[in-house]
């Protein structure tokens, strides 16, 4: 019962930040300033109550429209809220164990997993990673990473993020930025510095995998073209959560995969 309340609480949690979430995301658009000021109507403007801020329920109560002017709310902030809550759910289910370090350690894990969940959907609508949230990302994975005791832990962790940059950096560099952006090494970094090794390999596989797919299939339904531009930072992040969770299972499965080749 205890678990099962503990759950329910984290997902709870998860869905408010979410709907934080939404808010950095609007505001970084806007450059708006994101700790001051209420949330209100992206077309109306008009300031939203908290009947109109409830994670989830809001939106489904209001049938998808502001309770003012009856435009469409973007389906951007349910999916992002239910991402977030699912997210901060596995993270709790996979890592927490009732110690001080764990709990730090969780606590950490949801803050980077809510710096990449914002760094998906703004370079999925935007095609760029905002600088101000990379770097705070990198600059608390680096701390996180410098307070540990284990220096082989650490070293590790670090080699790993300069190996995933350096990898991305000469990408940028053959292509001349025209397959990778500036961006997508500072997120290789940061993914370095979470994941560490063999995480980060499984990471990025996996994004190319699913990358490849993704593109593919635009490809076969006329949505793109094969010189069109893709944002690649959605699916970096999407390899960094499946490592996250299910390093280990992905890691025995390429091997397989090799090995059958």
């Amino acid at each position: 019962m205890l678990s099962l309340f503990s759950s329910f609480f984290v997902f709870l949690f998860g869905l408010i930040v979410g709907s934080f979430l939404n808010c950095i995301i609007y505001r970084l658009e806007t450059q708006g300033n994101f700790l001051k000021g209420r949330s209100f109507c992206p077309h109306c403007k008009h300031i939203l109550s908290w009947q109109d801020l409830i994670p989830i329920f809001s939106f489904i109560f209001l049938k998808g429209k502001c309770r003012y002017c009856q435009k469409k709310i973007s389906w951007q902030y349910p999916l992002v809220e239910i991402a977030t809550g699912t997210i901060f759910l596995l993270i709790f289910s996979f890592y927490f164990i009732p110690t001080l370090f764990q709990f730090i350690t969780t606590l950490y894990l949801f803050i980077v997993s809510s710096f990449l969940i914002t760094i998906f959907v703004y370079d999925l609508k935007h095609y760029i990673i905002p600088d101000k949230i990379i770097y705070l990302a990198i600059a608390i994975a680096l701390i996180f990473n410098l307070l540990k005791s284990d220096f082989q832990w650490k070293s590790d962790f670090l080699i790993s993020a300069f190996a995933a940059s350096l990898f991305f950096l000469l990408i940028v560099l053959v292509s001349r930025g025209r397959w990778m952006g500036v961006g997508d090494i500072k997120l290789a970094f940061l993914m370095g510095l979470v994941l560490g090794w063999p995480g980060i390999l499984v990471a990025l596989l996996s994004a190319f995998y699913i990358g490849a797919i993704f593109g593919l299939g635009l490809m076969a339904l006329g949505k793109k073209k094969l010189k069109s531009e893709v944002p690649f930072a959605p699916f970096l992040v999407t390899g960094t959560f499946l490592a996250l969770f299910w390093g280990e299972k992905l890691i025995n499965w390429y091997q397989a995969i090799f090995l059958l080749k």
